[in-house]
């Protein structure tokens, strides 16, 4: 290889492994610190602010007991609301497609790329997320979060496909 080549190799390759690095500011408080949430060992953790039972991976990935693998799925806004409604994971049933306020919940603003704690919730991608709240002014549009910089928006178009994180109500 000519040394030229092997430079724009060593700057592709080092673009690769910088491209999908979280950051985060010290200087800004975090919004979901890790004692914030409760590691049930099974996939799944409970918030304790706000009562919610979290899958730590989103959907098309599996929790192999330290960390999420796979390639996360999408889903239209449709898609999203059937797949939670006949979900089983870690023993329940009851998982459902969290509302704007539940999702942005979880949003770290203290970090981008992804916005998200991510020793709570590994390997999130930095994309976009379905809510199960319908956009008001559009009947063709949903709210969805983009965990990239934590941004929540009315402007997705039911059609558009988006990752899917499920969540459950604290029975207990």
């Amino acid at each position: 290889m000519k040394p030229i080549q092997n430079v724009i190799l060593l700057i592709m390759v080092g673009w690769a492994i910088t491209a999908n690095a979280q950051t985060c500011y010290d200087d800004v408080v975090h919004t979901t610190p890790n004692d914030r949430f409760i590691d049930n060992g099974d996939g799944t953790v409970k918030d304790k602010k706000t009562n919610l039972i979290w899958m730590r991976c989103v959907l098309g990935q599996e929790w192999d007991g330290q960390t999420c693998t796979g390639v996360a799925a999408t889903y239209t806004w449709q898609q999203a609301l059937k797949e939670a409604d006949v979900y089983t994971f870690a023993g329940n049933n009851d998982w459902y497609l969290p509302n704007i306020k539940e999702l942005t919940s979880i949003v770290e603003r203290a970090c981008y790329d992804p916005a998200i704690n991510k020793n709570v919730f590994p390997k999130t991608p930095s994309a976009g997320f379905w809510t199960a709240s319908p956009y008001a002014p559009n009947n063709d549009h949903a709210w969805y979060v983009d965990f990239d910089g934590g941004g929540d928006y009315g402007n997705g178009n039911k059609n558009y496909n988006f990752s899917v994180r499920l969540v459950r109500s604290d029975s207990n």
